[in-house]
């Protein structure tokens, strides 16, 4: 099966979307500069953050346009700028994240709020670097927001009006619920954790489906196919196959920020567990170790200073307690159920067979 990475260049998606990218942040870096010179760093670190995404989300918004029977200049035109819109607002969602994880490195690059705090010191400025680097890097996040708004902007002008309406408002509802999971999960992290496994794993899930699976899979999918016109029935089906293929990608992707390669995830090796992240993966785990097991991913948890050899120990006893199987089996039955949905959805060619190649992409990747 060909990489998402080769599947996102098909049809020039890739360079169509880097290119509204390139000129929404140019013209911004122009407004910056007539502000203030000292402003252009911002847009420095908005080009740092954009150049290393995969444009998956992007992607899976072009092709549901081309599987709802999308064609012509004016719709790919539309379908490339709301892909655009999409990275921007990761990109925005993930200054943000950085900020409230306390992650060091993000893409493999420290994440802006360490490199702004750097410059800080480098500079000799008064004050403290690590408030001055974060408050950089909530208000990258803002400007990520706006320029967002411009990007759908452009894409909604070339649409007739009912079309572009349903547009804006899936891409408003998005905004909401993906703010919202962030809430959630900073919430996650402050209630006890550990009394009730049960009660542990669904609120990951929530957060998972709201944080995650809705802007990276669901509304992704739900936009291409309003931006072809596709009627109520068919945006349910997307939204049927969409919301669990999400949470699969976000399931793996906890995998991943435990059990992955480095070099490969651009994060060092156990961050997940150093940051505290209340997974699906660490509840099962809870649910089902031993006593000394659960004893030992608990103490870890939220540990900044879990050296190598110790995030080692953890990882196996994730194993040992089944909790890695258990996780990839519940990855399986969702992205199953949402490919067998998928699969019998009346979708057009190229774009079904695109659709069903990235799907299974987002859960079979290991970065």
């Amino acid at each position: 099966m060909p990489s998402p990475a080769v599947l996102v260049d098909q049809e020039d998606v890739r360079r169509g979307v880097d290119g509204v990218l390139r000129a929404t942040l140019e013209a911004e870096r122009e407004r910056l500069r007539e502000v203030s010179p000292e402003a252009e760093t911002l847009a420095d670190s908005l080009d740092s953050m954009l150049s290393g995404g995969k444009r998956l989300r992007a992607a899976l918004c072009y092709w549901s346009w081309r599987a709802h029977g999308g064609d012509g200049e004016a719709g790919r035109d539309a379908a490339l700028a709301v892909g655009a819109a999409l990275e921007l607002f990761q990109a925005a969602a993930l200054f943000h994240d950085d900020v409230m994880d306390a992650s060091a490195t993000r893409r493999g690059l420290p994440a802006a709020h360490v490199a702004h705090a750097d410059r800080h010191r480098e500079q000799g400025w008064s004050g403290d670097p690590g408030r001055y680097g974060e408050s950089a890097a909530i208000l990258l996040g803002d400007l990520a927001l706006v320029l967002a708004g411009r990007a759908l902007g452009g894409a909604t002008a070339v649409l007739d009006r009912p079309t572009a309406d349903l547009v804006r408002e899936l891409f408003d509802d998005m905004e909401l619920v993906v703010t919202t999971g962030q809430f959630l999960d900073v919430h996650a992290q402050a209630v006890a954790w550990g009394v009730d496994p049960a009660a542990d794993e669904e609120r990951a899930r929530t957060v998972i489906r709201a944080k995650s699976a809705r802007y990276s899979v669901e509304h992704p999918l739900l936009l291409g196919a309003a931006i072809a016109g596709a009627t109520s029935g068919a945006l349910a089906a997307a939204s049927s196959y969409g919301l669990p293929l999400g949470e699969a990608f976000q399931l793996r992707d906890d995998l991943l920020g435990v059990f992955g390669d480095p070099a490969r995830t651009g994060k060092p090796a156990g961050d997940d567990l150093r940051e505290g992240k209340r997974t699906v993966l660490v509840a099962r785990a809870l649910a089902t170790a031993d006593d000394d097991d659960r004893a030992l991913v608990q103490a870890a948890l939220g540990r900044a200073d879990l050296a190598a050899d110790e995030v080692d120990g953890v990882r196996e006893a994730l194993v040992r307690s089944g909790a890695v199987a258990a996780t990839e089996a519940l990855i399986d039955e969702l992205a199953d159920g949402a490919l067998a949905a998928l699969e019998a959805d009346a979708l057009v060619e190229p774009g079904r067979t695109m659709l069903l190649a990235l799907a299974r992409g987002l859960v079979e990747r290991d970065a």
